[in-house]
């Protein structure tokens, strides 16, 4: 797309989702195993969102294998582990010997709670196991999605000040669960507050009508300009008891997505790079509707 500035990619959240295999309907039938889907996928679109690193901390291995499976353009965006953007972590998430460590066998473990060493110990674990995609250059962003507990006062924006600290090299991108950040009065300063530490901000496309819902903001306030698709589930968004996939069914007509081909345009004239993430991840949802999305974004 040469009328364009930053160069746009378009993928999916987590490849190895369980739905989207069970489907049948994106992976060819003699793509069985976790390295031929890896493979495939990458041969459809040009970027991918890691959504296990949210889970368990990321696997130098693994990682190695990622790079390897993929061509030499290709590029990962990594959640960030739950412990590092102020989710609890059940302890057995937890590398074993750091779980023993801590001694924690029950409940949920909180990073605040955390003393000084083990809490270095985790970002240092979190780093070393995606070295090889930085490496290989093809570490995209880290995504931060904060719970919709962290509300903006000083603590949430010191520990957004931190994230620079931690992780120095890597593009780091923050994504809000809590509509308060992006109210009409505060939306200039929070965006203006990340401009100023090269944060990127996560635009979303999400039900609306909760505390929860962030409004629909197109912004760039780094190198690296963001967008993320949930779907527009209204019945499931903060349901309780319920799957992932359950939560994020939903499949955008082109008419929604439409929209936003604008937005995202505009996002690449200010920003080097624009990452979209289709991540209603039910069936072969994401799948259809990121293609829709590149082809509409081609017209």
């Amino acid at each position: 797309m040469s009328h364009m500035a930053g160069r746009v990619r378009v993928g999916i959240s987590s490849w190895t989702e369980p739905t989207l295999i069970k489907s049948g309907a994106f992976y060819p039938p003699d793509a069985t195993t976790a390295e031929d889907r890896l493979r495939f996928y990458a041969q459809q679109f040009p970027i991918v969102e890691v959504d296990s690193t949210f889970y368990a901390l990321p696997n130098e291995n693994t990682a190695a294998l990622w790079v390897d499976r993929t061509p030499s353009d290709f590029i990962f965006d990594v959640k960030a582990f739950a412990l590092l953007t102020q989710h609890p972590a059940p302890p057995e998430r937890l590398p074993k010997d750091l779980r023993e460590r801590l001694g924690v066998t029950t409940g949920n473990v909180y990073f605040k709670d955390l003393k000084p060493k083990d809490k270095e110990e985790i970002w240092e674990r979190f780093r070393a196991g995606l070295q090889p995609l930085v490496d290989a250059r093809k570490l995209g962003t880290i995504v931060f999605q904060f719970p919709k507990w962290f509300l903006p006062n000083p603590p949430a924006y010191r520990f957004m000040e931190d994230l620079r600290e931690w992780v120095p090299d890597a593009a780091v991108a923050v994504e809000f669960r809590q509509q308060s950040w992006m109210s009409e009065f505060r939306r200039d300063r929070v965006l203006q507050f990340l401009k100023d530490r090269r944060l990127t901000y996560v635009g979303v496309d999400e039900p609306q009508g909760f505390v929860s819902s962030v409004p629909p903001v197109a912004a760039a306030t780094a190198p690296l300009a963001m967008v993320r698709f949930h779907g527009r589930n209204q019945e499931t968004w903060e349901k309780k008891g319920i799957t992932t996939a359950e939560k994020f069914r939903y499949l955008y007509d082109r008419s929604e997505l439409r929209p936003w081909v604008a937005r995202i345009r505009e996002l690449a004239q200010q920003a080097q790079d624009v990452h979209v993430v289709m991540n209603n991840c039910y069936g072969d949802y994401a799948v259809r509707n990121a293609r829709d999305l590149s082809e509409l974004l081609e017209s």
